[in-house]
């Protein structure tokens, strides 16, 4: 039987309105709606779902991981109810910093715990933060191989053949295993699981552990300090431009246009 790891995450919807979206410039983070409910990172479905059709083809164990400060029961065990065997929670105080390096090594520190795997899976990037860094970290702190930008992964045997997405194609990559695979969406949409899966999904495994459960130091990780957090200024004008006919409201809107500088 293949292990198989996914590593998602839990974040702010991204579909959330802009006029529901605030900054809390004092703590430096993000403000979660009360009306909008967060939700797992896209990338990190995607990787799920890559998972899981590996495991419609050979028999595997499919273990999610997800980290951090206060995790919603319900949206991070969603993931079990979509196929995935077994749910490991890393929440602590100290996972609600924006700090990469602390968050790929709790995880690849929990994996490691966990014990024998043969693929990593992560999406290419948080839909929140977008830096693209724990995937490739978690490799880096296990000293295992890592491909980026899959758009296609396969397992066979000891080892894993990806396609990875190229800006005028794709190309075939073989590593063998273990190995950390970051997913693009081409992977495809996450499953769409049915009443049954979430009834089922509540028999299913779920370990919580802390910083202290790992072993891990959570002070002077970080490799970079955030300074300041706000949200862009959008500043609007509206201009009317008077006319007696269409023509001459034409020829204004275009001199404007030239005044400015858009033609």
């Amino acid at each position: 039987m293949k292990n198989i790891i996914v590593c998602m995450k839990q974040v702010l919807d991204p579909e959330i309105p802009l006029s529901l979206f605030h900054i809390d410039t004092e703590a430096r983070q993000a403000i979660q709606p009360k009306a909008m409910p967060p939700v797992l990172s896209p990338f990190d479905e995607n990787a799920l779902e890559a998972a899981l059709e590996i495991k419609d083809i050979q028999e595997s164990n499919v273990t999610v991981i997800s980290l951090g400060k206060k995790l919603t029961k319900a949206v991070v065990s969603s993931a079990l109810a979509a196929g995935a065997d077994r749910l490991v929670i890393l929440q602590d105080e100290a996972f609600g910093e924006f700090n990469t390096y602390l968050t790929a090594n709790a995880i690849a520190t929990a994996i490691k715990k966990l014990g024998q795997y043969d693929l990593i899976l992560c999406g290419l990037q948080a839909a929140d933060t977008n830096t693209g860094q724990v995937g490739t970290g978690i490799a880096s702190i296990l000293g295992i191989p890592c491909i980026t930008a899959a758009l296609k992964v396969e397992l066979d045997n000891d080892k894993v053949r990806v396609e990875k997405a190229l800006p005028d194609g794709y190309e075939v990559i073989e590593a063998p295993t273990p190995v950390v695979v970051t997913t693009t969406y081409e992977v495809g949409a996450l499953r769409e699981p049915g009443v049954e899966a979430f009834m089922s999904a509540a028999k299913k495994p779920i370990t919580t552990w802390n910083a202290r459960d790992l072993g891990i130091e959570t002070g002077n990780t970080g490799r970079f300090t955030m300074i300041k957090m706000d949200a862009p200024a959008h500043e609007s004008k509206c201009e009317i431009l008077e006319g007696s006919s269409s023509e001459e409201k034409a020829v204004k809107l275009v001199t404007k246009l030239k005044e400015i500088k858009v033609i």
